[in-house]
């Protein structure tokens, strides 16, 4: 194995990833550990990333939920994110805004007629239950929707 990176290049090394795009400090975690000399040094990295506001997990959910919210429910988000090491707490804050609305305009780019039989409804309902929707939000969008009209 190589030389371990002083904490200035540890530092500029995180930097680089930030750079590109937000990451959450589990990744950062994930991707910095094998160059560190030690935990502690990479936590006074990361500390130190996180007090001069490079690094913030809000800004990395926030970007990565609406980023995932073109496709996926707050069901698909929540488990993404948690998956990414971020905090329930910001999980739950960034993750289910807006659902119903995202739900239709999926469905709408998807299925451009309205359901016209109780087959293509639960169709839809499968559709939108794949993508992380609740059970409530399909239920308001397709399987209460007897009368398009």
């Amino acid at each position: 194995m190589g030389e371990r990176d002083t904490p200035e290049q540890l530092k500029a090394r995180a930097l680089r990833h930030l750079v590109r795009r937000e990451h959450s400090r589990a990744e950062l975690v994930r991707k910095l550990a094998p160059h560190a000399g030690s935990a502690a040094a990479l936590e006074q990295v990361l500390d130190f990333l996180l007090e001069k506001n490079s690094q913030s997990d809000l800004r990395y959910a926030e970007e990565r939920a609406r980023a995932l919210s073109r496709k996926y429910g707050a069901a698909k988000i929540r488990h993404d994110l948690k998956a990414k090491g971020v905090a329930d707490s910001i999980v739950d804050a960034v993750s289910s805004e807006g659902e119903l609305e995202r739900a239709r305009a999926i469905l709408e780019r998807k299925y451009r007629a309205p359901a016209a039989t109780r087959e293509e409804r639960a169709k839809r309902a499968r559709f939108l239950q794949g993508r992380g929707f609740s059970s409530d939000v399909v239920m308001r969008l397709v399987l209460d929707r007897e009368d398009p009209s």
